[in-house]
Parts: C-alpha cells; structure tokens; sequence
C-alpha cells in the first residue's frame, strides 16, 4: 500500500507540475514587432516600387526598410544580368559607390567614440608628410573636416586622376598644388580624394588596412556578411549584380565590371547586399544598440556645414526640402517637418539610395545595376508617405482628447 500510495503521490504530483508548466507557457505573450504599426504603408509602397521597377526598365534591384530596429520589408526584383535568369536575391552584392561615404562615417563615429581616431584630430599628426597650398590650413585641417566636405579645396580635386587610375598615396602627394577656397571647416566642397584620406589615416594609427578595420568594427559587428571594400571581392563573388547603360527608351545591355574608385574605398569602394544594409539599417534605428549608440548616432547625423547643391539634386523630393546640409558622411536635409539623414550614390552602372529618418526610427535602402531617373523618386515617395500617416495618426489622437475633453 505504501508503495502504491508513494506512486499514486508521483503521479499526480508530476500531473499538477505538467499542467502547471502548461499554464506558464500559455500566458507568455509574443515580443511585439513595431513593424505592423507601419504594415499597410509599407505594403502600399511595396506595390509601388514595383509598378515604378518594371515602368522604367530596371534589370535589377533590391531595397529594405527597417523600423525600430526590426525589418519591415525586404524586396528583390529581377536579374543580376540582362540576358541570363540568375536572379536578384538579398544576398547579391552591388557596388554602392558614394553610399560608401555613409559606411565610412559611421565606423568614423565609432572609432572617435572609442578613442582611437577622433575626429577633432590633426590630419599632419597622423601623416607628417601631408601638405596643403597653404602652410597655415594644413595644421588646422583635422578629420571632421575631411568627412564632412569642408576641407576648404576645390570640389571633386582629382577625381580625373582617380579615373585614371593613380594610386591613392601619390595623388594625395599633389593635394598641395590644389586651389583652397577657404580655411578648412568653412566651406562645403564634395570631394572623393580628400574623403578617402581617412584610408591612411586609420592604417598609421592601427597599423591595420582600412579594409581590415571596417571589417573589424563595422561589417562583422552589424552582420553585414556579404559586405567587402575591394575589387577582387566583388569581381569573384558569384552572386553579384552586373552594371548595365540605356541604350535609350529604357533597353539596358551589360557593361564590363570596373575598377575605377576603389581606390578611394572610404568614399566609394564599398560593395554590399541589400541584405548587409539592411543588418546595418537596424541597428542605426534601434535607439537600444550598443554597438552604435546615441552618442555615436548624434555626432554622425549632427549637421556640420550648409551644403547648397543643384535644385536638380532634389527634384524628385519636390518642394517640402527646406535645407539641405552635410553631417559626418551624411546629407541632412529638413524634409516635411523631419530631419533627414540620406545618401545617394552612382558608379558605372550601379546606382545606390540610403536614407534614415532618426526621429521616426525609420530606414530605407534601394540598389539597382541600371540607373536610371525614374527610380529617385522611390525613397521620397515612401518617406512622403510614411510621414502624411504619421501625422494622420496625431492628428485623430489630437482629435480625439479633444472630444473627450469636450464631453468633460
């Protein structure tokens, strides 16, 4: 009887454990996606994006969207060639030409909160040997300067000699016959050239190649597996989109793969995947990351200078643009009551879109292996449209307390 008794006990106490363990599964909640709070905006401009792909003849392409954090649209159209069936996927690789600068001046906005190259230092205390047209702005221009275009030379200074394939380290050797146009930090002047400096400037004070520092603090720690900074990558990668020109009326043929630019890696040599942007969307829009914190985020997105471009720049985002400046490797621009942060890129063939509203939580990217005009409408329309039903949103809420306060 004992013996019966103790199993009999066993049983229901096992039996009362088991139900109660069932219990405690059935009350845990699913984590909350804050993406639904955006689900029918995004589904409306997926629908967009693709009418707009397939109008304007576009071999291939490939955007995301991130919000708070968390993806809320993957979208692959296409093919990697014209002519073949490969087709896009989120792990083909596309050059993204000046979309590179933005890349650069996140790793910048880490590596000067980790106190390895701040931006507030001195170019000639990292390379002696560095010289302007004047002795004077030579020891006060400083990498802020570099990264934010405000190096007082002429815009694009050498860009030809790029082209033409000189090494990086001797055209910067002739930077001191180059034109200034005013004390450094004063002016916006775009540049390539001078943008890419941060390359020998990051390999003296790590003893690493720049291409093994942005693995190390930017590609590997944001998940973007697919990302590379050099041309042998890219050129090797199976799966990689192919450049491609108009013939006109919108029919594309492939072009050869180039070389050209990335020799100036940080300011156009990076190639990446649609899925590599969209690992480094989430973290710039999850206000919780610790691997690109606020700190970080604010002096990268903080508006270093007035940058006026052509009115043809923005045409596309029509007339709500209210200003337009340059933060650290970033556009900001004011645009329907928001800040902002946005690049665009163009090399050969390939055409890259990046842009990261801060006080939405919101990011969007578009690749694509034939540019053309047609497509620079497809961010603005998305931000255009996320923005008319968030403020739709406060609108009814405002509308609402008011009532309520009425009836009161």
């Amino acid at each position: 009887m004992a013996i019966l008794a103790f199993k009999l006990q066993s049983f229901v106490g096992t039996e009362k454990a088991e139900r109660q363990a069932t219990q405690e599964v059935a009350i845990v909640e699913p984590e909350y996606n804050p993406v639904v709070e955006i689900e029918n905006t995004v589904t409306l401009f997926d629908s967009l994006l693709e009418q707009n792909l397939k109008e304007s003849g576009t071999v291939g392409a490939a955007a995301v969207i991130t919000y708070k954090g968390k993806i809320a649209l993957v979208k692959c159209f296409g093919v990697r060639k014209a002519g073949e069936k490969n087709p896009v996927n989120e792990n083909t690789v596309f050059r993204l030409a000046s979309v590179s600068k933005s890349l650069t001046g996140v790793l910048a906005g880490i590596l000067d909160e980790e106190n390895i190259v701040k931006l507030d230092d001195r170019i000639v205390d990292y390379l002696p040997d560095f010289k302007l047209k004047n002795p004077e702005y030579t020891n006060q221009l400083t990498v802020r300067h570099l990264l934010s275009h405000t190096s007082g030379l002429i815009p694009h200074a050498y860009d030809l000699m790029v082209e033409d394939k000189v090494p990086l380290e001797q055209i910067i050797e002739r930077l001191d016959q180059v034109d200034l146009t005013a004390a450094p930090g004063q002016n916006y002047g775009y540049q390539n050239v001078v943008y890419s400096i941060y390359d020998p400037i990051t390999c003296a004070k790590t003893q690493k190649t720049f291409e093994s520092v942005i693995k190390e603090k930017l590609f590997q720690p944001f998940g973007m597996a697919d990302a590379s900074v050099n041309f042998e990558d890219f050129k090797n990668n199976n799966n990689k989109a192919y450049p491609h020109y108009n013939r006109g009326h919108n029919r594309y043929s492939p072009m050869r793969l180039n070389d050209r630019y990335y020799s100036t890696a940080p300011a156009a040599g990076v190639n990446a995947s649609i899925s590599d942007l969209g690992q480094f969307l989430c973290t710039l829009t999850d206000d919780e990351s610790e691997i690109f914190d606020t700190k970080a985020r604010q002096t990268v997105f903080t508006p270093q200078v007035n940058s006026p471009l052509n009115r043809s720049y923005f045409r596309s985002w029509g007339h709500d643009v209210k200003s337009k400046r340059y933060g650290i490797g970033w556009r900001i621009v004011d645009y329907k009551g928001r800040e902002i942060a946005y690049h665009g890129g163009y090399v050969l063939g390939y055409k890259a879109e990046i842009a990261v509203c801060d006080q939405e939580d919101i990011g969007i990217a578009i690749l694509s292996n034939s540019p053309n005009s047609a497509t620079a409408k497809n961010i603005p329309t998305f931000l255009n449209m996320l923005f008319d039903y968030k403020d739709s949103v406060v609108l009814q809420e405002e509308q609402k307390e008011d009532s309520s306060q009425n009836k009161s």
